[in-house]
């Protein structure tokens, strides 16, 4: 997927991205209670300086500056960051943010202690060439003994089942419920696949469908250690969700 077509994903997804969850602000805290444990358990209590490489509308990065951490969040979609920005103000939580691709981030050298790429963002690097920039430029931004925490859908499982589509979701909002789900239609290469993302959005009428498209990697947990390995990286680790409490395998690790 070019990072034009992953632009383009994400700006029209961005008004709707909280609908991914049945309660987002709920969502918020959860993931900030398993990844800011990490980061403490790794770097000690704190506070630290974090980026969020993909921060999308927020929902990671949010919840870390609400934790105490010093956040910077950046994402790909423009209209996305904007929208985390505008969300972390009206929940008064200082996060500064900007539209950046994580294969050319534009931070100098050791300014963060932990760089986050959460809910499966990696995924929209299609090629081993795009995986390696994007890692080499989170070493880049990274003081020496800093942390590299990533979030992945389980592939390992996935690339064998090869699902055709993800449960339905439910999310309870202002403006009644709302359902996503997912039709995945795989490559012949069987690692990656289309996604068809279907929103049903209430409407006067009933029902509007938003659907939006977009192409991913069903990257193996050893792909993933080997690049990060290759970009620089040390102890790296897989959290696997029944014993981390998050809903993604969390993989992390060190730099020198």
């Amino acid at each position: 997927m070019s990072a034009s077509s992953a632009r383009d994903f994400y700006d029209s997804l961005a008004a709707d991205y909280h609908r991914v969850f049945p309660d987002w602000d709920a969502s918020i805290a959860r993931q900030a209670a398993v990844l800011d444990g990490l980061v403490r358990r790794e770097l000690g209590p704190g506070p630290h300086r974090l980026l969020d490489c993909a921060c999308g509308i927020g929902t990671q990065a949010i919840g870390l500056a609400r934790a105490g951490h010093r956040v910077v969040g950046s994402d790909l979609s423009p209209v996305a960051a904007t929208r985390a920005a505008a969300e972390s103000a009206d929940r008064g939580v200082v996060l500064a943010t900007a539209a950046a691709d994580m294969r050319q981030l534009p931070f100098g050298p050791d300014t963060f202690d932990a760089v986050v790429c959460a809910d499966n963002s990696l995924a929209h690097l299609l090629s081993a060439q795009d995986l390696a920039a994007a890692l080499r430029g989170m070493r880049r931004v990274l003081r020496d003994g800093g942390l590299l925490l990533l979030t992945l859908r389980d592939y390992d499982d996935i690339r064998r089942t090869r699902p055709a589509t993800s449960p339905p979701q439910v999310s309870h909002g202002s403006d009644g419920r709302s359902i996503t789900f997912q039709l995945w239609h795989w490559h012949d290469d069987g690692e990656r696949y289309d996604q068809e993302y279907f929103q049903l959005v209430p409407d006067e009428e009933g029902w509007e469908v938003r659907v939006r498209r977009a192409t991913s990697w069903a990257l193996p947990r050893r792909t993933v250690t080997d690049a990060a390995s290759a970009a620089g990286f040390t102890d790296p680790t897989w959290h696997m969700p029944d014993t981390s409490g998050f809903y993604q395998p969390v993989f992390t690790a060190r730099t020198d």
